[in-house]
Parts: structure tokens; C-alpha cells; sequence
């Protein structure tokens, strides 16, 4: 019996080797969170929230599986990766279907978001690139690197879901701001974007992202159209108080005034149902997601893994802020899901890839002495 029982338990220890137990924690957590006010926004849809959780066991097992393979592999076919990333991009802009445009592909069980693979993918080769050029990054690595994100941000404007290709953009600018690019090119950056701006306003935003800004600066010049989203959210969680008006019981959402709670208002829904102390809660486990992230970049021992790492975890800061700052009506409405709360397969399934590729990089960092 006992040499069963160590035959298993070595089993185990080798089936887990890889992975972060405590960044496992956290990301669990806040799935059931999200399974939670997930089965309260839809109206106790179990097939709802059956079909999320089986998500994220796809996620789950993905994290699992690159946890395992070594950051050296990673490295070797992250090109061919982005490349593979790059050809659904231009796909869905011909087989696309979406509420306001082409964001989604449908592939007969399920539909797929190809926008949301690139949030693995871009930070993977811009981490690629700039370690191959070696820091600091000079003026012509910078311009390929930029060309680099460019391109899927830039598909990604065409569909158009300008909000996803900020994010995604975000993603790989980040990698080069950890490999120590100078403050005065994101300075350029700025005034450029500054310069470009009423260009963009009249002849690239489409009518209702020009709404969608008009209404963050003035939710009530349309309080029963373009201001609804962000006046309903408010009042959800100005409604929920310091502990909330309790699980199932919000009259927000569940009186249809949130709009698509279950999906990127989501955070509302669970602002008024569990109050202050479940916002905080909630906020203090992606903190913790975010800063495990940065302490594995941190320890890592190779150029690659640190960019990668880095870029990962402040790509998460950014998505939970610009979600937060939406719904709370700080942002404009960008339809940015939650991570690991809103409604969907595709967003959550990158995201817990991306969390597996950092877990491999935690798992074969050389050990020191």
C-alpha cells in the first residue's frame, strides 16, 4: 500500500511540477467569482454557466500543457506563431460576423475571436525580436518592432474594434518599454497620436465610437440612447454600497437596466451584488496575478523571458483597468471584457495560455548557486 500510494504521490509531484500553485490560487478564485456572478447576471442559466466553466477547463488544460514546455521552445517557434496568429486576422475580415462589425469567426461549435489570440502571440515575438537585437533598443529595432505591432493592431482597426487593438497594442508596447526604450520615443508616441487626432475623428471613427466619446464626456446629453450603458452601471454600483445588496439580488441587473451584464458590464453587476468588499476582494487577486507576474519577470534569467513575463502582467493591469474605468464611467465604453469574469471562451482562454507561458518561465528558470 505504501509503495502504491508513493508511486502516486510522485506521479502527482511530476504531473505538477510546473506549476504556480499560488498564481494557480489566485486565477481560481477569480474564475469562481466570475462563475458566481455569472449565474446571478444570467438569470441562473446553468447552461450558461456550464458552457463558461468548461472554458475555462480548455483554459486550464492550455495553461497546463505550455507551463511544461520550456521557454527555449517557446522562443524557437514564437515567429511562426505570430504568423499563424496573423492569418484568422485577415480571415474574419471576409468571414466575419459581429454586432458592429467583422470580430468573430464561426467555426460550427463555437465562435472564435481572432483578436484575442493576438494578446499572446504579439507580446511572444515582440519579446522575440527585442532579445535577438539586444537592449537598449536603437532607432531601426524600435521602427521594426513597432512594424511588428502595427500590423495586427492595424487589422484589428479594420474590423473595426478599436478598443481590442489599443489592448493589444498596449501588449506589445510594453515589451519594449522593459527593454529599456527611451522615455522620449513614448513622448513622440503621444504627441503623434495628439497630432492624428482630429484626422482620426473625422475620417477613421466610426459613428458610434465618436458616441461612445461624446457620451463619456457627457452621459446625460443622451441619457435614454448612447448614455444608458454608463448611467445604469453607475447606479448599479452606487447601489450596492459597502457589502451589497447580496447574491441574486440585484435589481440592476436583473431587471435588465445593466446592459450586457453577463458579458463587458459584468464588473457592475458584481459591484452591486457584493458591495465595496467584493470589488476589493476581487481587485486585490488580480493584484496579486498582476505582481506575481512582475516578481517571475523579475527572477528570470534570460532576455526573452523577462520581456514576455513583464509584458503578460502588465497587459492584464491594463485590461482590468480600462474595464473598470468603463463601467465605473471614468473611460469611455470601449467593449473590453473583465478578465476571467465576462461572458466568453476566447478572451479567457488566451488569457490563462498567456498565464501558463509564465508559469514555464517560472518553472525552468536556471536555479542560482
Amino acid at each position: 500500500m505504501n509503495i502504491i500510494l508513493a508511486w502516486l504521490f510522485d506521479l502527482w509531484r511530476r504531473f505538477t511540477r510546473t506549476v504556480d500553485w499560488m498564481l494557480l490560487a489566485a486565477l481560481c478564485a477569480l474564475m469562481a467569482i466570475g462563475l458566481a456572478v455569472l449565474h446571478s447576471a444570467s438569470g441562473q442559466n446553468m447552461a450558461m454557466v456550464t458552457a463558461q466553466a468548461a472554458r475555462y477547463g480548455v483554459g486550464l488544460a492550455a495553461m497546463w500543457l505550455l507551463s511544461r514546455v520550456t521557454p527555449l521552445r517557446l522562443r524557437a517557434v514564437t515567429p511562426g506563431f505570430y504568423a499563424l496568429s496573423i492569418l484568422p486576422l485577415v480571415l474574419v475580415l471576409f468571414l466575419g460576423t459581429g454586432r458592429h462589425g467583422q470580430h468573430w469567426l464561426n467555426m460550427g461549435v463555437f465562435y472564435f475571436q481572432p483578436a484575442e489570440l493576438m494578446k499572446l502571440s504579439l507580446p511572444m515575438m515582440a519579446a522575440w525580436y527585442l532579445n535577438l537585437a539586444g537592449p537598449p533598443p536603437r532607432t531601426g529595432v524600435v521602427l521594426v518592432c513597432l512594424a511588428i505591432i502595427g500590423l495586427p493592431t492595424g487589422l484589428i482597426m479594420l474590423q473595426p474594434d478599436l478598443g481590442t487593438a489599443v489592448l493589444v497594442a498596449a501588449s506589445g508596447l510594453f515589451a519594449l518599454y522593459l527593454a529599456g526604450l527611451a522615455w522620449w520615443w513614448f513622448a513622440a508616441v503621444a504627441a503623434a497620436v495628439a497630432a492624428a487626432a482630429p484626422a482620426a475623428w473625422f475620417w477613421m471613427l466610426q459613428p458610434y465610437q465618436k458616441d461612445r466619446l461624446l457620451t463619456f464626456l457627457d452621459p446625460e446629453r443622451d441619457p435614454l440612447g448612447a448614455g444608458w450603458n454608463i448611467i445604469q452601471s453607475k447606479i448599479a454600483i452606487g447601489a450596492g454600497g459597502l457589502a451589497g445588496q447580496g447574491w441574486g439580488e440585484g435589481s440592476q441587473s436583473h431587471l435588465d437596466f445593466v446592459p450586457e451584464h453577463t458579458t463587458d458590464f459584468i464588473f457592475a453587476v458584481l459591484a452591486e451584488e457584493f458591495g465595496w468588499i467584493g470589488v476589493v476582494v476581487t481587485l486585490a487577486l488580480y493584484l496579486f496575478v498582476i505582481g506575481r507576474c512582475l516578481w517571475i519577470a523579475a527572477e528570470a534569467r534570460d532576455g526573452y523571458s523577462r520581456l514576455l513575463a513583464g509584458s503578460l502582467g502588465l497587459a492584464m493591469f491594463v485590461y482590468v483597468l480600462v474595464n473598470g474605468g468603463m463601467v465605473s464611467g471614468l473611460l469611455p465604453v470601449v467593449g473590453v471584457p473583465m478578465p476571467l469574469l465576462s461572458y466568453g471562451g476566447t478572451a479567457a482562454v488566451s488569457l490563462l495560455a498567456g498565464m501558463g507561458v509564465v508559469m514555464s518561465i517560472a518553472a525552468h528558470r536556471p536555479v542560482r548557486g
